[in-house]
């Protein structure tokens, strides 16, 4: 089975299909690279497209450390490195758009061309003047909570989180696959990795990103205010904003035939 091994010794599995530019695509929080089944086939007949696990998500290794998101920042770097990419576009959907916004403060755009940013918040958390943040665990109480619920019933959890996420039903086996991969994210890791995500404020940074970015809106998101994902494509100097108008957090499943011809149409521009 392929996988990197970080400077810390933390195996990251991955796949890869296809040929062409690398398109690097990296998951949300709690979740693995399988959740991006019906995008993976039709991207990868004009690209090289590569899924990765984050530490402690899907079958890369689950340390009892690093769940932070610098840390991931500097797993993308290794992983970059290990595979030797170049001119690389980089696409992170919800968790995975601030390990690239960390990546880019951190070490530049090396190896990396552009990238895509898929329904994400600059901040979760509220604040009197931005009430753009997540529709749960938007303060220290609903953080506590969260991470009350993933320890008393993480089932009843990730039930409720993938509806959430959803517009759109799924048959039940195809929930059933996907349930089956957030159970292999342990209670530890979700907690602290949602512990730091979620108090980072990236506003600060956005408007000096040059680099070119498309930015992709879920209009029906229950779980993040897709106005918040809107503010990263008005501040962000060479963004482009693409809006799904029947989508929620998951618009690549939900409204799977148009994020593919977006994300082609930005390879292709």
């Amino acid at each position: 089975m392929p996988y990197i091994t970080t400077n810390d010794g933390v195996r990251l599995y991955y796949e890869e299909k296809g040929q062409g530019r690398p398109l690097l695509m990296i998951h949300g929080w709690t979740f693995s690279n399988r959740f991006f089944y019906k995008n993976i086939e039709p991207l990868s007949e004009h690209a090289r497209v590569i899924t990765i696990d984050l530490r402690g998500h899907g079958q890369s290794d689950k340390p009892s450390h690093g769940y932070r998101i610098s840390r991931l920042a500097a797993d993308l770097r290794a992983f970059l490195s290990v595979l030797d990419l170049q001119d690389v576009t980089v696409l992170g959907w919800s968790l995975g758009c601030p390990v690239i916004w960390s990546y880019l403060e951190l070490f530049g755009q090396e190896q990396i061309r552009d990238a895509i940013f898929v329904q994400q918040t600059p901040r979760q958390y509220y604040t009197p003047n931005w009430k753009l943040g997540h529709a749960a665990c938007y303060d220290q109480a609903g953080l506590t909570f969260t991470q009350q619920q993933l320890t008393l019933n993480s089932d009843a959890f990730d039930e409720q989180n993938l509806t959430s996420c959803l517009q759109h039903t799924l048959p039940q086996e195809e929930r059933d696959i996907l349930l089956k991969e957030m159970k292999k994210c342990p209670t530890y890791a979700r907690s602290a990795l949602m512990e730091d995500h979620t108090v980072h404020d990236w506003r600060d940074l956005l408007p000096h990103l040059e680099i070119p970015a498309l930015v992709m809106v879920a209009r029906k998101d229950k779980v993040l205010n897709p106005d918040g994902p809107a503010w990263v494509a008005k501040n962000m100097p060479n963004a482009q904003a693409v809006t799904f108008e029947d989508s929620a957090h998951m618009l690549f499943i939900d409204e799977a035939e148009k994020f593919n011809r977006s994300v082609l149409s930005y390879l292709n521009r």
